[in-house]
């Protein structure tokens, strides 16, 4: 169906869409790509959305999926608005021009937030830069929490992902009546969103649907099914129902997610604890997607884009004041992070010889940061290191403590960061060169292949976005990851036993009690 002067029209699979234009292009809000995902759905895999007569309104945001807002430490920090309604597995579609001849680039965001919040309609994302730099830009919301990521005996696992994969499908069947190319789609997300690229990058049902995609400190993994399991099992106990599916759909969904929150406060991104996760189902995830990406040929010629922020932990420790607790905690605070990476003494003690004037924190931080996240990407690179490229970046938020934190390269990358929801976390005064830089290394990976620098190799080149111009260093954390090579892994507890509170809260007496249980030689003393 063409398109008018005035509002936009394209025809779906399932039924015509109207949207609005918007300052030169074409955009759509709230398209449904599956049904409601409650009643008889409800823990269910996505069923395909029922067709509808006539045009469909689509100029405003969709419902978002349930979730709980972020504790009053974090809100002063990200933005995360609430659309209520059942018909929360839609998405968006930003383009420059809707005519099924044009062919453009296909990016597909999937957003972070710990698979337990954010939403497609955090201002942040919008997608009016990429449309006009000429890209067809797509955010998808799909389920949070115990809703998409629990894990039960009477349902599948891993719904939440079987969302995404539902809207990538719908997407590669779709997006050509909006302009996009089926066949140059770019998958991209951040945090949790860049682990479930990873995930649907490995995924035997999701070949052929991706030629490119970007994570964004994010690695592809796959969470122990233990971990998920404890999530859901202290769910029910304090619900006083089994654990189950069954159960937990005859829970009111608000006491639901004051639960999930409650139990949920016992985590941590540094210190581990209960969380919701992706896992090995024998399904759509046969195996750790990592071992998949690196060793089992999965996605082979898929150029990948990869990076993280220098100081990711800072995000999860300054709201709070868990930074300054960390700090204080000093050994007892390192022993934890032994127990967390399941590393020896002698990985915290390199890194203080290493950075000298870095806190315990600070050590605790990157050190977790390393194990987590920066390994498995350099294994991701050292895998496909013809198609593969690596970023960091690097410049530090106006906002007093945050310096290069988790989620701050978001506005850069989306051109937002004039945006109130960009400007909370950045501070006011982003240098919007800097914006420029990331945003066009971006689309010129989405458009050509790759972002402007060299692929990786032997010399570990990645691209740095800081203050100043962006420039290659070789090899930024090589001295550090080295550490992890060499030293031996002693057998030790983790410490996803150890309640640590997302919202800042730390509990120094259960941490004291796992430095005993570890019994590791040669501690780390107090500096």
């Amino acid at each position: 169906m063409p398109a008018d002067s005035t509002n936009p029209v394209v025809d779906t699979p399932h039924g015509a869409v109207r949207g609005r234009y918007e300052g030169g292009v074409a955009v759509f809000r709230g398209i449904p790509y599956a049904a409601p995902p409650f009643g008889p759905r409800r823990f269910r895999p996505p069923e395909p959305p029922e067709p509808w007569d006539g045009v469909r309104d689509a100029g405003a945001f969709g419902p978002t999926a349930p979730k709980p807002p972020y504790s009053e430490a974090f809100a002063q920090y990200l933005s995360d608005p609430v659309v209520a309604g059942d018909d929360c597995l839609n998405l968006n579609v930003w383009t420059p021009d809707p005519d099924p001849g044009a062919r453009l680039p296909v990016m597909v965001w999937l957003h972070g937030g710990a698979l337990t919040r954010g939403s497609s309609a955090v201002p942040v994302y919008d997608g009016r830069h990429f449309a006009r730099d000429g890209i067809v830009l797509v955010s998808v919301n799909y389920r949070l929490g115990v809703e998409g990521y629990g894990l039960f005996p009477d349902a599948p696992a891993n719904p939440g992902l079987r969302d995404q994969l539902a809207a990538l499908e719908w997407v590669h069947a779709s997006i050509a009546a909006f302009g996009g190319d089926p066949g140059r789609i770019t998958l991209f997300g951040q945090s949790a969103g860049a682990i479930s690229a990873g995930a649907l990058l490995a995924a035997p049902q999701a070949q052929g649907l991706v030629r490119r995609a970007i994570l964004q400190s994010g690695p592809p993994e796959a969470a122990e099914r233990d971990k998920v399991r404890r999530m859901v099992r202290r769910m029910a106990a304090r619900l006083k129902v089994p654990a189950t599916a069954a159960a937990f759909a005859e829970v009111d969904r608000e006491l639901l997610l004051r639960t999930q929150a409650d139990v949920g406060r016992l985590s941590s991104p540094v210190l581990g604890g209960p969380a919701f996760g992706v896992v090995v189902d024998g399904d759509l995830v046969p195996r750790d997607p990592l071992e998949a990406l690196t060793e089992g040929g999965a996605a082979a010629g898929v150029e990948v884009m990869a990076g993280w922020t220098s100081e990711e932990y800072r995000l999860w420790l300054v709201p709070g004041g868990l930074l300054e607790r960390v700090d204080r905690l000093g050994a007892v605070a390192l022993a934890g992070a032994m127990a967390r990476c399941r590393c020896g003494h002698e990985v915290p003690r390199g890194y203080r010889t290493l950075h000298p004037e870095a806190g315990t924190a600070e050590t605790v931080g990157q050190m977790v940061t390393d194990h987590l996240l920066r390994i498995p990407l350099h294994r991701l690179a050292d895998a496909r290191p013809d198609t593969s490229w690596v970023y960091e970046f690097a410049w530090p938020s106006n906002r007093p403590g945050l310096g290069a934190c988790h989620s701050l390269e978001l506005g850069f990358v989306f051109g937002t960061g004039e945006t109130p929801a960009s400007v909370r976390l950045a501070g006011e005064g982003a240098p919007g060169e800097l914006s420029e830089a990331m945003h066009g290394a971006w689309v010129r990976f989405a458009s050509v292949g790759e972002p402007g620098w060299r692929h990786w190799g032997a010399d570990h080149p990645v691209r740095v976005f800081g203050a100043g111009a962006p420039h290659t260093v070789l090899g930024p954390r090589d001295r550090e990851l080295a550490l992890w090579a060499a030293a031996p892994v002693p057998e030790a507890p983790a410490l996803s036993s150890v309640p640590v509170p997302a919202d800042g809260g730390i509990r120094t007496t259960e941490l004291r009690s796992v430095v005993r249980r570890l019994r590791l030689p040669g501690a780390v003393r107090r500096h």
